[in-house]
């Protein structure tokens, strides 16, 4: 697979894959987002951590255009979120929390789908649904039901689908939530594969050793801010010389607020079992 991507430029200088200045959302009175600045370089895997409620999945979707920027800016590549959304989802592969692979059409009826979707050339979109079902080693299985596929078979499916239209950057939201660990392996093997070959990830994950091995750089999200950003080692070294990113983790969330942080983890809890049942 020959995703296009590369390093844009301007004026010689690179640009970078995600920015975002000053990015606030709120629902209702709730302020999901509080000022959240990032910058995210071309080949780049970049980890947003923190417990549920804490404005990951609310950030990621207003960078994938899912949501409208209420404050603040954000560009994807140069371009701007705000007013260039067409534009905007050309350049990304967005795989969600929730399930996004129908269980009533096969794998290639999905990503066929996609394909449709994201405006692939009708006359490529054959031999770009093939490639790509064969890319994450679910292509003996393209012409099953989607409901007999396991955990790890639908997560490459989906992968698939983000991947059919060769977006510049990949943005996973909690991808091996419920997965064994052949599969989460799976995934994450996949994904190493993309990184090397040029691609941009962000992602979101509660699985610190997957975060500590795959991430560059990580931001820790707590109560819709930033609270520490940097590579793993600088992060874990900041807290003590033997600290894991689990103790990074701890001690950013719970000195904000232990009520806060116990209300999180039950949404942990609940939304990993609901997110697990539904993928068997």
């Amino acid at each position: 697979m020959t995703p296009s991507r590369g390093t844009l430029e301007r004026d010689g200088t690179a640009v970078a894959a995600v920015s975002s200045t000053g990015l606030r959302y709120r629902f209702g009175s709730h302020v999901a987002v509080d000022g959240v600045d990032l910058e995210i370089g071309p080949g780049e895997v970049f980890g947003l951590l923190g417990p549920n409620g804490a404005g990951k999945t609310t950030t990621i979707r207003i960078l994938t255009t899912l949501l409208p920027i209420q404050e603040g800016a954000a560009q994807i590549f140069g371009t701007d979120v705000s007013r260039h959304p067409m534009q905007i989802r050309r350049l990304l592969g967005y795989v969600p929390q929730q399930l996004s692979a129908d269980g009533t059409l096969t794998g290639r009826e999905n990503v066929s789908l996609f394909a449709r979707l994201f405006d692939v050339p009708r006359r490529e979109r054959a031999a770009r649904v093939d490639e790509v079902l064969d890319e994450m080693d679910v292509g003996d299985a393209a012409d099953r039901l989607v409901a007999t596929y396991s955990g790890g078979m639908v997560r490459r499916l989906e992968l698939a689908q983000a991947l059919v239209s060769r977006p510049r950057l990949l943005i996973l939201d909690e991808p091996t939530i419920g997965l064994d660990p052949v599969g989460r392996s799976g995934v994450w093997e996949r994904v190493r594969a993309l990184n090397e070959d040029g691609m941009t990830v962000l992602l979101t994950t509660h699985y610190m050793d997957e975060a500590d091995a795959l991430c560059d750089r990580i931001a820790l999200m707590h109560r819709a801010r930033i609270r520490a950003l940097g590579t793993p080692t600088e992060l874990k070294q900041a807290i003590g010389p033997e600290a894991s990113l689990e103790d990074v983790f701890r001690h950013h969330t719970e000195a904000s607020g232990d009520a806060d942080a116990e209300g999180s983890a039950f949404r942990d809890i609940r939304t990993t079992r609901r997110t697990a049942g539904r993928l068997g």
